[in-house]
């Protein structure tokens, strides 16, 4: 006899009930601060390397990231579908179909990476390598680094995919607990690998790959047993199809594939920006620069933004659910408040204490400090710019307009900043200056044509409907 389904705890109705206000603030400040605390694996990253094997390996992993998203986005757009269903379904107040989205998305998703993602991955990473033009040097410490994200990443991947299945149903704390320890394993595996410790050998650029992958395994094995548990407000029980349900399946494509060329648009920009930096006279320099500054750095704006992105979206997906569409509107406006005051804050100290945040990352070089600090500067006004770009984004994903953004994009990451360093580069000379001014005008281009899209307010024809399950 089948056992009976276990749904889990019941959802936060206070989320389309609610003052909007708290209804966005309770799902953003977990997440902010989740990806704040993530982020601190990378700042370890860079820190140990940066000083233990120097700025070298700091491009290594900068350009491996690069690279890595550029892939990985892909499956992780099937995550953006799993979020615009889950979100409606949660607000419908409708368990069971929330919990089928959830492991349909997981079976698909593991599905892709063991068959798509590690073999060509591996195979990929020297062509991909010599694709950014990253230095000979570079290259060295960033192959074995990209191998090892590639082969082993599914441990991090169904982190991901566990944290927005749970946000975007209404809980924000469980991700931020799981995302603490992950942070914790990783900096202690990290300390260890990558300088060493005892018996174990000295990894450098490696042992940040491994200490990476390995506490993503960890704390997911812990994260599959509690869904089976039935603990938390998604849950996998004895009672589910296990078999794909084609239009599941079907409806995590039709709301992520467009994100994830989206996704695949902006970094194969920032490849193709990074391809730019890697021409100029000073390229391994300016590539520590661009990393240090841009991709490490500026995060503390990017992890604040998308912890807002990822609240909105779970916000307005569940009140548009919920047959409220105003709500919606105003979760967005007060996501955006809260974001940029956010980034005012972040982007003051690039101005007020850039030497302090460098000497971090030992910049010690004094072309790679110049670089960077000039970067910052540029950034402190950018981050104004992504912090509402993300905000709006979140609107229009989270009610299930995955395609608007995607064009947005092809616009303000590809075509105009890409385009005027290729016309500078063509008929003048391309100063670090120029890539750091595209990058700009880039972040205001999103703005602009997001929140413009948003206010048109055609997400709200946009309906989300699967069948029943079968017995």
């Amino acid at each position: 006899m089948t056992a009976p389904p276990r749904r889990g705890k019941r959802f936060d109705r206070s989320i389309v009930e609610g003052p909007i206000r708290s209804a966005v603030w309770k799902l953003a400040w977990p997440t902010m601060l989740q990806n704040i605390i993530g982020g601190a694996q990378g700042i370890v990253d860079h820190a140990m390397v940066g000083n233990y094997v120097g700025y070298v390996g700091n491009a290594a992993i900068g350009v491996s990231w690069q690279i890595f998203l550029v892939v990985i986005v892909f499956i992780s757009s099937l995550f953006t579908g799993m979020g615009v269903l889950v979100a409606r379904f949660a607000g419908a107040d409708q368990h069971e179909n929330v919990n089928r989205t959830v492991y349909q998305a997981f079976l698909t998703s593991v599905m892709l990476v063991l068959f798509v993602l590690a073999p060509i991955g591996y195979v990929a990473s020297p062509v991909l390598l010599d694709l950014v033009n990253a230095a000979p040097e570079v290259q060295v410490e960033a192959l074995p680094y990209l191998r090892i994200m590639f082969v082993f990443s599914f441990g991090m991947l169904l982190f991901f995919m566990l944290g927005g299945a749970l946000r975007s149903a209404g809980d924000a704390q469980t991700p931020l607990r799981l995302g603490i320890v992950l942070t914790v394993l990783n900096i202690a595996l990290n300390v260890i690998l990558i300088r060493g410790l005892g018996p174990i050998p000295a990894f450098g650029t490696t042992g940040a790959a491994m200490g990476t992958v390995i506490a993503g395994g960890l704390v997911s094995v812990y994260a599959l047993a509690k869904l089976f548990g039935g603990t938390w407000v998604v849950a996998f029980h004895r009672g589910m199809n296990w078999r794909p349900d084609w239009e599941i399946i079907a409806q995590l494509f039709r709301f992520g594939l467009p994100t994830g060329i989206q996704g695949v648009a902006m970094n194969v920009g920032g490849v193709f920006l990074l391809a730019f930096v890697g021409s100029l006279a000073v390229s391994a320099q300016a590539q520590a620069a661009y990393v240090v500054s841009y991709t490490q750095l500026f995060s503390f704006i990017t992890w604040t933004s998308v912890g807002i992105m990822g609240a909105t979206a779970a916000v307005s997906g569940q009140n548009l659910g919920a047959g409220r569409p105003d709500r919606t509107s105003q979760a967005v406006r007060t996501a955006s408040g809260f974001g940029l005051l956010l980034a005012a804050v972040i982007g003051s100290s690039f101005l007020l204490i850039p030497n302090v945040l460098l000497g971090l990352f030992g910049m010690e070089d004094p072309v790679v400090r110049e670089l960077s600090i000039e970067l910052l500067r540029y950034l402190s006004v950018s981050g104004l710019f992504i912090t509402v770009a993300l905000a709006y984004t979140g609107g229009l994903q989270g009610t299930g307009d995955t395609k608007s953004p995607m064009y947005i994009s092809f616009v303000s990451q590809i075509f105009i900043p890409l385009g005027m360093c290729f016309l500078i580069q063509t008929f003048s000379t391309l100063d670090p200056a120029d890539i750091w001014m595209a990058i700009v005008i880039g972040h205001f281009t999103r703005a602009t044509l997001s929140v413009g899209v948003f206010r048109r307010e055609r997400w709200r024809d946009i309906e989300v409907a699967i069948g029943s399950a079968e017995a």
